[in-house]
């Protein structure tokens, strides 16, 4: 992997990685942007001990443009976007429209492929290894911003989900706090060590292996299942069968076999619903441990996946319980679409 730096012409950075060596990276923006104005603040919920991000400049942000006009596709004469090359393997910028920013954190956009047409189901081993090596570096490198206490990696695909860019995308938020589902995941984790001395996530995935009916695909170093728990329609969880903190703390063997797990998972997404219906839309994450935590090591790096759809032609919707309570309820018994996403292997 060949990594290059360089700067967008209002000062925000972008970063190239390309598979070759040998790949220049000298196209220069053209644009005439003025600097990034963000009013993004932090404000506490003293009810409910969380965080808001308040972000009114988003309201701006660019909303369904035509795929000519997409900016997460490379640059055309006459026609100059976000990334000022000509071509590109994988990009990751600073959101010109961000949530977090300053003093309040960061966000960045990953371009999964120059491809307008793509998803990530359809990128190649290799393409999707490289990826993994981005997110990897910017979860490196995010470590040692002064604002930034836990990485998240994520894609939201979909108009369903929220999304605004047709380009096969994701995200990279750096929280200037630890997040509330992973201060549960924490209170639960120690909860579990104080009662039994063994680890919660050892023991949640050893026992999803041991029942097997949730099991989706088992590998040599990955796991992937329905939770016994599951929140939505169709939801699993891919964790290494070594317990690592982060991406940056996997070993080779791992980072080889990933790519063919998740791309099978993406792709066994899409034929959930059956032959003639669009693309499943989901959200997949990357859960890593906030990077000063006292004891990093008893967490679990895993990537959480699921969709909102719940059958064909309907989604489902957070309403009352859900919104209004934090109480899920799902339709789905969560062994019958592990039984499902089995069904619809790749051929």
């Amino acid at each position: 992997m060949k990594k290059t730096a360089t700067r967008l012409a209002d000062g925000r950075e972008l970063i190239y990685y390309d598979a070759r060596d040998d790949a220049v990276r000298d196209a220069v923006d053209p644009r005439p942007l003025d600097p990034i104005a963000t009013r993004s603040e932090i404000r506490h919920d003293r009810l409910l001990g969380d965080d808001v991000a308040i972000a009114s400049h988003r309201q701006a942000r660019t909303y369904h443009p035509p795929a000519d006009q997409c900016p997460l596709c490379p640059s055309r004469p006459g026609r100059p976007s976000e990334i000022p090359a000509p071509d590109y393997d994988v990009v990751v910028f600073e959101n010109r429209f961000p949530s977090l920013a300053g003093d309040s954190g960061r966000c960045e956009v990953v371009c999964f492929t120059s491809d307008h047409d793509a998803s990530f189901a359809d990128l190649t081993a290799d393409q999707a290894g490289l990826v993994l090596d981005a997110w990897t570096d910017r979860t490196a490198e995010l470590a040692h911003h002064p604002s930034v206490e836990q990485v998240f990696c994520f894609e939201n695909r979909g108009k369903e989900i929220g999304v605004t860019l047709g380009h096969p995308h994701g995200q990279i938020y750096g929280y200037p706090f630890v997040t509330p589902r992973t201060r549960l995941m924490l209170r639960s984790l120690a909860g579990h060590r104080e009662r039994t001395g063994r680890n919660l996530f050892d023991d949640v995935v050893a026992d999803e292996l041991a029942d097997g009916r949730r099991v989706v695909l088992d590998g040599e170093h990955w796991t992937a299942f329905v939770p016994y728990a599951a929140h939505w329609p169709y939801e699993v969880h891919l964790y290494p069968k070594r317990r690592v903190p982060d991406l940056p703390a996997l070993d080779e063997a791992a980072r080889t076999e990933f790519p063919q797990i998740y791309l099978e998972l993406l792709k066994r997404f899409d034929r959930i619903f059956g032959e003639g219906e669009p693309p499943t839309p989901y959200v997949a994450g990357w859960h890593q441990a906030p990077y000063r935590l006292a004891d990093r090591g008893e967490f679990a790096l895993h990537l959480e996946l699921f969709t909102i759809r719940r059958t064909s032609g309907k989604l489902k919707f957070l309403a009352g319980s859900e919104s209004g309570m934090n109480v899920f309820i799902n339709d789905v018994p969560p062994e019958a679409a592990a039984e499902r996403l089995r069904e619809v292997a790749s051929k």
